[in-house]
């Protein structure tokens, strides 16, 4: 065999050892890409996406885009050759597995912690929405979720409503840790509380509880060693003048807060907020308005703009990564608010292309 030919053999060799070296070596990365994007206005297997019931609604056009990533599972093990095209490819993005699922996350784990986000970002969706509006809405404290083998399990239960630790008004979540910390660890702690049961029944027959209990419950140390806890965390439920129900199945997280936000209150006054214009953007967002920052922002501008999207609202602290990978055809609006969102999009309702807030890379 003539030694050229014996050598482009055995290069072709090696190199097919290596591909399947490739396939068969798992490397330790995830891989994230666009995700579906849907339209807040608008439907979504079949149902609209926002339904209100009690409060007058206006007909809506055009387009306020929610967007979604999508990511490999926290089971699946990319392979060398999978994960070298993913980093060559615009419209995907590799990244460290860890980056997903830290400290060993499991996909049920991440789906569930998904969902209560998700749930979480609905409710801080309609605050901000009434709000923007002038339409008050009635909070208060609960008890979000008790821990297992705490103190406070079997004493305190998810719903109960904490109007009061030793005797001082629970205003606020942080409130409750604030008194319950000023304890030593096995020192006696007095809730005053609304169970959860009184509280469904006065909310249901719409009145104000009128009767509370007091419970007490023992503190132990935390698992840093550094404080006393009974064991709960406390979280706000609101009460709502009439109904806003979010129907969007398969979709967790809390970076579309802004939009749904948008969408309620398009739904719930006269005019387009868009003028009939497609915008997408992304967001978390709290009830007071502030809009927060977000993950994989690069894949919800590819997603945006190939759904059509001319606009993207970015939150601010987004704005760097987004500026230095823009698709073609999008128009960045830097978002700190609610507030700052509806003034761009008057101007979107004008048709403006320059003028807003901008985000750059700098």
């Amino acid at each position: 065999m003539p030694r050229r030919t014996a050598t482009m053999l055995a290069s072709t060799l090696v190199l097919i050892a290596l591909l399947c070296a490739g396939v068969f070596f798992p490397v330790p990365y995830a891989e994230m890409s666009p995700g579906p994007t849907v339209n807040t206005l608008g439907e979504a297997d079949g149902e609209p996406v926002l339904q209100v019931s009690g409060h007058k609604t206006y007909p809506t056009s055009g387009n306020l885009n929610m967007t979604t990533v999508r990511v490999t599972g926290a089971d699946y093990r990319m392979n060398l050759v999978e994960a070298v095209y993913g980093w060559l490819a615009h419209d995907s993005v590799v990244v460290p597995h860890d980056t997903l699922y830290p400290n060993g996350k499991t996909e049920e784990q991440s789906t569930q912690e998904n969902a209560e986000e998700f749930s979480q970002s609905q409710e801080s969706a309609k605050v901000a929405a009434l709000g923007q509006l002038g339409i008050p809405v009635a909070s208060r404290v609960v008890v979000s979720s008790v821990q297992k083998d705490s103190p406070a399990e079997g004493t305190l239960h998810a719903g109960d409503v904490i109007k009061a630790v030793d005797g001082a008004p629970v205003r606020q979540p942080q409130d409750v840790a604030k008194y319950v910390t000023k304890h030593k660890p096995k020192e006696p702690v007095v809730f005053t509380i609304v169970p959860a049961k009184d509280a469904a029944a006065a909310e249901k027959a719409g009145r104000e509880p009128t009767t509370t209990q007091q419970v007490t419950i023992t503190t132990r140390t935390s698992d840093e060693g550094d404080r006393a806890i009974v064991g709960i965390q406390a979280g706000t439920d609101h009460t709502f003048p009439f109904t806003v129900d979010i129907k969007l199945a398969d979709v967790g997280g809390p970076s579309a807060g802004l939009m749904f936000s948008l969408g309620i209150v398009d739904k719930l006054t006269p005019g387009d907020l868009t003028g009939g214009r497609f915008v997408a953007g992304t967001g978390t967002i709290d009830d007071a308005g502030k809009v927060g920052p977000i993950g994989g922002i690069e894949m919800k501008l590819v997603g945006a703009r190939k759904a059509g999207a001319r606009y993207f609202l970015t939150p601010a602290d987004n704005c760097a990564a987004a500026a230095s990978d823009t698709p073609e055809g999008l128009t960045l609006i830097k978002v700190n608010t609610i507030k700052d969102a509806m003034a761009s999009l008057e101007k979107v309702r004008e048709g403006a292309t320059t003028g807003f807030p901008t985000c750059s890379a700098g």
